[in-house]
């Protein structure tokens, strides 16, 4: 157990930054690894982005907000959790300036994708919902947390189905990147390609915890204050894999991937509350949180209609091949 509380703010930050360097690395690693198994599993790299990637490069977040929870920092857990989604949403404006062939939502454009972001809000209104509502627990954890984890199940049984069966598609041009298995036959087996995916998410599961320990103690050394720390500071390091796994999958030209990580593990990320709710044992935790949560909640929901309103409209160029949800 990493016990940071007696430790100076150089070694802190150190802790902080290292544990940041090597979630990045992981990222890399874990981008080739979720590409090669979106096409030996026939699973597609939008469903495999959305639930393998997402979930994989979101385990260090997990990690982060369930042990500052448990640790009784509310703030610093709900915040990691939705500041983490605000974060990886900028990444993709980010990603849109890598991809200079055309606005990357126009080239990666997926009924999925848009499932998955009309999913993210309907679920980042719960929290919202209930936060003016009396605390009501079961066993210590609020009802809204169930409903948070029965809905993010019940979105992706339906992304599968649109994913194995859908109801209509994007039009097709010269820029669309269609979601094409590209993997050899001659490749790793799909064993191995299991146990390299397994010990990432080893890694990334001790870094996490790391950031998560570091980030309790730069919240009580320097007095910056616990959203604060978790809307910038913890979000940031805990979704460099989102950032790295992006880039890095527009490299090898999964676009659909690069896209479908982000919006799947946004999704993802909003279990961070249901898991940190169990893990906080003072009440809910929708109920510890104040003002400051409820803005970074709003501002993530905004973010999240602006980039479906852009998987909507499909801007061709938009400005140097930019499109306008990423100039917003």
């Amino acid at each position: 157990m990493i016990d940071l509380a007696a430790a100076s703010l150089p070694l802190i930050v150190a802790v902080f930054l290292a544990a940041a360097a090597v979630i990045g690395v992981a990222g890399v690693w874990m981008a080739s690894t979720a590409d090669r198994l979106a096409d030996r599993t026939g699973l597609g790299e939008a469903i495999t982005g959305a639930v393998l990637l997402g979930a994989a490069t979101s385990l260090s977040g997990t990690i982060t907000s369930m042990t500052a929870a448990f640790e009784g920092y509310a703030s610093l857990a709900f915040s990691n959790a939705v500041g983490g989604i605000a974060v990886q949403t900028f990444f993709l404006g980010i990603a849109d300036l890598v991809y200079r062939k055309a606005n990357l939502e126009h080239a990666a454009a997926s009924p999925t994708n848009m499932l998955q972001g009309a999913l993210l809000l309907a679920l980042l209104s719960v929290p919202l919902i209930v936060m003016p509502l009396p605390e009501v627990t079961i066993l210590g954890v609020h009802p809204a947390s169930i409903v948070l984890f029965v809905g993010y199940i019940f979105g992706l049984r339906l992304a599968r189905s649109v994913q194995d069966d859908p109801p209509w598609g994007p039009k097709r041009t010269g820029d669309t990147k269609p979601d094409t298995p590209d993997e050899p036959t001659g490749g790793a087996a799909l064993w191995a390609l299991l146990l390299r995916f397994a010990a990432l998410l080893a890694v990334l599961t001790l870094a996490g915890y790391a950031i998560a320990q570091s980030g309790a103690a730069l919240t009580e050394r320097t007095g910056l204050g616990e959203s604060l720390v978790g809307a910038i500071l913890t979000s940031t390091a805990t979704s460099l894999p989102e950032l790295v796994t992006t880039l890095a999958a527009i490299r090898r030209g999964a676009l659909t991937l690069a896209v479908g990580g982000i919006i799947g593990g946004n999704t993802f990320d909003v279990l961070f509350l249901t898991a940190s709710d169990a893990a906080y044992r003072d009440g809910s935790l929708y109920h510890a949180v104040g003002a400051q949560e409820t803005f970074i909640i709003a501002l993530t929901m905004l973010m999240t209609a602006v980039l479906l309103l852009g998987l909507i409209r499909r801007e061709r160029y938009g400005i140097a091949n930019i499109g306008f949800e990423s100039l917003l």
